[in-house]
This record gives C-alpha cells, sequence and structure tokens, in this order.
C-alpha cells in the first residue's frame, strides 16, 4: 500500500512542475532559469520514479497480472 502512495505522489510531483514549468513559460519575461529548473527538477522525478519502479519488480513489490 505504501508503495501505491509512494507512486502517486511522484505522479502529482511531476505534474505540479509540469504546470509550474507552463506557467513561467506561458508567464514571459525574464523566466527561462525558472523553467528550466522546473523541467530539470521534473525529469529528476521522472528518472527517480522509472527507478522506483524498476526496483519494486525487482523485489517483488509489484506483482505482474497476467
Amino acid at each position: 500500500m505504501e508503495f501505491k502512495i509512494v507512486v502517486i505522489l511522484m505522479l502529482v510531483g511531476i505534474l505540479v512542475f509540469l504546470g509550474r514549468g507552463v506557467w513561467f513559460l506561458a508567464k514571459g519575461g525574464d523566466t527561462g532559469n525558472s523553467v528550466v529548473n522546473s523541467l530539470a527538477i521534473r525529469v529528476g522525478i521522472s528518472i527517480a520514479l522509472f527507478a522506483i519502479l524498476l526496483l519494486g519488480y525487482t523485489f517483488g513489490y509489484i506483482q505482474p497480472t497476467i
């Protein structure tokens, strides 16, 4: 159960930083650094989520349904 909560929280975090990046991009002005930071954090969370899913499958926290 805790594994599902962690995955859902990471997906929400990805969406939050996607929204922040779009907000900074649409706002315009001198926010190029903010857009890059939001993108970097989002990519980092995505890579961490992928690694957690792989480790979860490897250690048996995720079972195939087929």
